[in-house]
């Protein structure tokens, strides 16, 4: 732990025991150097320890990770995919990350020694840390203790959620989040449980909470024909993303698409979307032209 962690040893979040993680040399040479690409994930740990490290933030677990320049911020980001979802999107990519117990634990410290190795490109492009998955609001401990880290270095931080878990969060750990990729599903809560099986009105909360705290907001909204794609569902995610006030810089519309079937298929679940179509370009544009009328910037 750094002297700078430490420092922050009043917060709750931010305390680190490790009490429950082993020291032996036994232990030590059972743990994985690498395990997820550079990663130093912990093996051996009993049900309890590793709840007691997941409450601390000690450990995370993770799906996998990469480096990228696509939409999970700006610049070049390190994209951390976390395990474990409460929501089951109809259109999910990343069906393998619903469950937390499949994804491998990694300690705090590997994920923040992992960022320092990155800390100069991520000056150099402007670039930083992405948290995504699953959802990454299942970790709230392990996000905000490695952000926290992140920020001490000067590396920009950014959540990708669908803001669900909001009452996960505290102000003080939004205050380390630079940028939010906030999904909204849907602008009402009919269409928003048959989307995803959950409630819509935290989405709301979170984006709310964002802007009243200074931050920024990418929208993200997943067009399926026939699902989220009709013009009032359309106008109502709009007057939604209007209440976040200055915090949204822009909308992502993202196009459906059956890139995530595959996985559906191999993990034998049973694939609502197996026939949906992606949305043709004059929906594409319609749609751009509705967040438009309201003076966002769009993409799609």
């Amino acid at each position: 732990m750094s002297n700078s962690e430490s420092n922050h040893g009043a917060s709750a979040f931010r305390t680190t025991t490790r009490h429950m993680l082993k020291s032996s040399k036994e232990y030590q040479r059972k743990t994985l150097m690498g395990g997820l690409s550079g990663f130093e994930s912990p093996i051996g740990l009993d049900r309890r320890d590793r709840i007691n490290a997941l409450k601390t933030g000690d450990i995370g677990f993770v799906h996998s990770w990469d480096i990228n320049t696509s939409v999970d911020g700006p610049g070049t980001r390190m994209t951390v995919f976390l395990s474990g979802c409460p929501l089951r999107c109809q259109y999910c990519q990343n069906p393998d990350t619903w469950k937390m117990r499949d994804g491998k634990p990694v300690y705090l410290d590997a994920m923040v020694v992992k960022i320092e190795r990155y800390k100069d490109l991520f000056e150099a492009t402007k670039g930083g840390i992405t948290f995504s998955g699953g959802e990454s609001m299942m970790q709230p401990a392990f996000v905000s203790r490695v952000f926290r880290a992140a920020k001490e270095m000067g590396v920009h931080t950014c959540l990708d959620t669908s803001g669900f878990l909001n009452a996960n969060y505290s102000d003080e750990m939004i205050d380390d989040i630079d940028l939010c990729l906030l999904d909204v599903k849907s602008g009402d809560e009919e269409t928003y449980k048959r989307v995803t099986g959950g409630v819509l009105q935290p989405t709301i909360d979170f984006g709310q909470r964002l802007n009243r705290r200074g931050k920024k907001i990418w929208v993200r909204f997943v067009l399926v024909p026939g699902l989220t794609s009709s013009e009032e569902n359309v106008e109502n995610v709009a007057r939604i993303c209007e209440s976040f006030g200055d915090a949204v810089e822009h909308i992502d519309v993202l196009p459906f698409h059956q890139l995530g079937r595959p996985k559906w298929h191999e993990l034998r679940i049973p694939y609502p979307l197996e026939d949906q179509k992606g949305p043709s370009q004059a929906l594409r544009d319609r749609v751009r032209q509705q967040f438009e009328s309201h003076g966002f910037t769009v993409y799609v």
